[in-house]
């Protein structure tokens, strides 16, 4: 073990925290041990001094008494602030009983002095206690000891110095225990701790691991993504060219046509040149995943936005869907409307798609909300549906690209890739909540612009 390690005051502390209740345990032990050993004792008064057994019983009794006393203050404030007193202070109890016994008998020459010895052996084994504490205990029993030699009166010297000298060299080894087990009991600690402190950093760094890798794949599917853009766009781009030219030669027919039937005229153009402005925006919103460009912002109504959104999907609605709006007068977005448009469109789709393949019950009909607000200085527009709902192995990954539940064919798994990447182009989040089988709601977030 390092010494730099050992040294640490930080390892220290923590030592001193995991050693407190340990501590405490073993004491709670010993007050157990000594309570069950001390009544059972009797037994070598009835056969050493039976004369005494009712007194010794008492004082035995006693001891155990006050033992349980002391047990319930061991895991109080007080006891947790001193734990290693504890142990000191636990040992004094039978050994202070014990000698009470020694000096009623005959002194240096009963056969007491044994139970000495019991009380240095669970000192050693039972209680976890360093070189000093050790070393206090072990000296206060041999002190007591020869004050109860000394208050019996006579001594007989050769009995007095073997006994203390076995109680002397019982103590040494308790002493030398002690201060070899705590001093491996600090090493195993410390190594312990070393090796969490080891696996903590690994774990952080397999977490930054996973998350690089996770970018990593996230970049590389977004160049894949571009690369395919490139090929849509050119392949694309000629016949929407077509398409305008059309539109454009269209256009300058109108005045051909009877007066009456102009305006109705007006407005087909006008729908077929807000879908070419959509699908080139949808073929651009692809390049953006790869090239950075700058959008035109406005001012966009959201009411207008909701309603022309719900326009190009009319004729996805079914009549059995019930629309509910909530919208808040006069609010508008700093954004880009046709991108905005997007947004919103794919948000419908997904939600109309949802509410097919669900099978309402009770007389629940199918539900599509949208409602906004202001909130915390921010523009809310939610869009809500009581559909199956996503499951939450499914709502880390739902903007993710390529990432679809629906099936081959259904969908590549771009829109909500392509919704998350416009709504961060114009300063906003996009979050969404789902409990399966209940609803399902996507929440666009925006600086507020009422």
């Amino acid at each position: 073990m390092p010494d730099l390690a050992t040294n640490s005051p930080e390892v220290r502390r923590a030592f001193v925290e995991y050693d407190r209740q340990v501590i405490i345990n073993n004491v709670k032990v010993g007050c157990w041990i000594g309570m069950l050993l001390m009544p059972a004792g009797v037994l070598l008064d009835f056969f050493v001094n039976r004369p005494l057994l009712g007194h010794f019983f008492e004082l035995r009794l006693l001891c155990s008494l006050l033992i349980g006393i002391f047990w319930t203050i061991v895991d109080s404030p007080v006891g947790r602030r001193h734990p290693r007193a504890l142990g000191v202070i636990l040992a004094m109890f039978p050994s202070f009983f014990i000698s009470w016994m020694i000096c009623e008998t005959t002194g240096s020459q009963s056969p007491y002095y044994a139970g000495l010895n019991l009380v240095l052996l669970v000192i050693g084994f039972v209680l976890y206690w360093t070189l000093v504490e050790s070393l206090i205990a072990v000296s206060l029993v041999m002190l007591m000891y020869i004050l109860a030699c000394a208050w019996h009166g006579h001594v007989s010297l050769v009995d007095f110095a073997n006994n203390l000298y076995f109680l002397a060299l019982t103590g040494v080894i308790v002493v030398t225990g002690s201060y070899v087990h705590s001093r491996w009991r600090f090493r195993e600690f410390t190594l312990r701790y070393q090796l969490n402190q080891q696996n903590e950093q690994l774990d952080r760094q397999n977490k930054q691991i996973k998350d690089a890798e996770a970018q990593l794949v996230q970049t590389e599917k977004l160049a894949s993504l571009g690369r395919m853009s490139a090929g849509i766009i050119h392949e694309i781009n000629n016949p929407l060219n077509f398409v305008k030219t059309g539109l454009y030669t269209l256009k300058k027919q109108t005045n051909h046509l009877a007066p009456e039937r102009q305006a109705d005229y007006a407005d087909t153009l006008k729908d077929l040149e807000d879908g070419f402005d959509r699908v080139t925006n949808i073929v651009s919103s692809l390049r953006g995943f790869t090239h950075h460009d700058e959008e035109m912002r406005e001012e966009v109504a959201v009411a207008g936005l909701v309603d022309e959104s719900l326009r190009f999907v009319s004729h996805e609605w079914s009549s059995g869907i019930k629309l509910e709006k909530e919208l808040a007068a006069g609010q508008t977005i700093y954004a880009n409307k046709n991108k905005l448009i997007q947004v919103c469109l794919n948000l419908l789709e997904n939600s109309l798609d949802a509410l097919k393949t669900k099978e309402f019950q009770n007389g629940e009909p199918p539900l599509i909300r949208i409602s906004s607000r202001v909130e915390n200085g921010r523009t809310m527009l939610v869009f809500y549906d009581n559909g199956p709902g996503i499951p939450p192995e499914n709502l880390g990954k739902i903007f993710d690209p390529f990432f679809t539940t629906k099936d081959v064919g259904a969908g590549m798994g771009m829109g909500l890739s392509i919704c998350y990447r416009i709504i961060q182009q114009f300063d906003g989040d996009i979050r969404v909540r789902s409990e399966p089988g209940k609803y399902c709601e996507f929440t666009l977030e925006f600086p507020a612009k009422v």
